[in-house]
């Protein structure tokens, strides 16, 4: 009689504690993941100077050849100029900006240009002309006396303009380079390939520049039709950037292209400093630039459907965590892929649960893909309960 009543008790609080227990989580066993090969493309850089070439969103240099020194850049110290003057009379796309009033200081500036056989556009005394128009001439024609006048009026002298020049350099992370004067003249405005490729980029991200430069021919009221100096624009995608010419810099020139891979459109930016001639860097940059190109894949992240996790519990159900849907990636061919999988356990869930994610890093991109259960994972139910008290408490 004793015994029976703790049969019947025991089977009273049995009962509903295993049939009502709460089951223990069912943890992930996550998969291996195996980024795509990472191959470095050949690339030929030209054998004098040096060159480089990057692209916007992908860290860094994404390969370069010849010094890797500070040397003088010519008249691509012009976007320095104009980055700077922006800094401090900001324009947006369409603006002209404020007037500028040019005087006998800046005829003096086009008479001192003139004598020294530099670029030139005519200004006089009493001329008025807007800022973005200043600037169009100053980078398609690349005058000289018009990036003196611009640096002048912008900062109040060509002194208070250098010492901006040099806080805004440190502030971009451009500590290669140095700035003696706003036009290029100097063969002191030096820089490296590391820094001109950040340059490049900070070119293309500003839409007024970039509107300048990708620009072949212009008409400005004040003084007439005027054409880039960039002999590449508008060939095999070139849209920019500036153009540099100097004794001790050689031809250079810091470009930029719009590249189309798959779906993604790539700004690739490079430099040549160095070149022998402007005729003869524009045939190599052509070539490094098909090379460059190849080198660039789109590769597929994730297919729909993709295993990343499994389940199997105690009771014998089994389900996988998948990909919700397929991703892709414009890749340069070096650059490495790392995945990032983060899976939830589960207790009980139906077929198409959220169940976590995977987030790819390809340099500094990163692209998340949503993660599903492939099947549902259901309640073992009371005999499988009655049977393994183990697996519950």
């Amino acid at each position: 009689m004793f015994g029976g009543g703790l049969v019947a008790l025991a089977t009273a609080f049995y009962l509903p504690l295993t049939l009502l227990a709460p089951l223990q989580a069912v943890e992930p066993a996550v998969a291996a993941y195996t980024p795509p090969a990472a191959v470095q493309p050949a690339v030929t850089f030209p054998a004098y100077g040096a060159s480089g070439v990057g692209a916007v969103g992908y860290p860094g240099v994404l390969a370069s050849a010849g010094s890797t020194d500070a040397l003088p850049i010519a008249s691509i110290s012009k976007i320095i100029t104009a980055l700077v003057v922006l800094d401090a009379h900001p324009l947006a796309l369409g603006e002209q900006g404020p007037d500028i009033t040019f005087g006998d200081v800046d005829q003096g500036f086009y008479d001192a240009q003139l004598a020294d056989g530099g670029v030139v556009e005519s200004v006089y005394p009493g001329m008025v002309m807007s800022q973005r128009n200043a600037m169009n001439v100053m980078l398609m024609e690349s005058a000289n006396n018009y990036a003196e006048s611009l640096a002048t009026w912008g900062y109040g002298s060509e002194s208070a303009f250098i010492s901006a020049a040099a806080t805004w350099l440190a502030a971009h992370g451009l500590t290669s380079t140095s700035i003696e004067e706003p036009t290029g003249v100097s063969p002191g405005n030096r820089s490296t390939v590391a820094d001109l490729i950040e340059l490049a980029k900070l070119a293309e991200a500003n839409p007024v520049i970039a509107e300048i430069v990708s620009t072949q021919v212009m008409d400005v009221p004040e003084i007439g039709t005027i054409e880039n100096r960039n002999g590449l624009l508008g060939v095999d995608g070139v849209d920019g950037i500036k153009t540099g010419t100097l004794d001790e810099a050689g031809s250079c020139l810091l470009f930029s292209q719009e590249h189309t891979v798959g779906t993604t459109t790539i700004t690739v930016v490079g430099v040549v400093l160095g070149g022998p001639d402007h005729d003869t860097i524009d045939a190599a940059i052509r070539s490094l630039l098909a090379e460059v190109d190849a080198g660039f894949t789109e590769v597929p992240l994730a297919t729909k459907g993709q295993v990343y996790a499994n389940y199997t519990t105690a009771w014998g159900d089994a389900a996988t965590a998948v990909a919700a849907e397929d991703a892709s990636i414009a890749v340069w061919s070096a650059t490495p892929v790392t995945a990032a999988i983060d899976v939830d356990p589960l207790h009980l869930a139906a077929v198409g649960s959220d169940v976590g994610a995977v987030t790819f890093t390809v340099g500094t991109r990163t692209v998340t893909v949503p993660l599903t259960l492939s099947a549902t994972i259901d309640d073992p139910g009371p005999w499988w309960r009655l049977t393994n008290p183990g697996e519950l408490f």
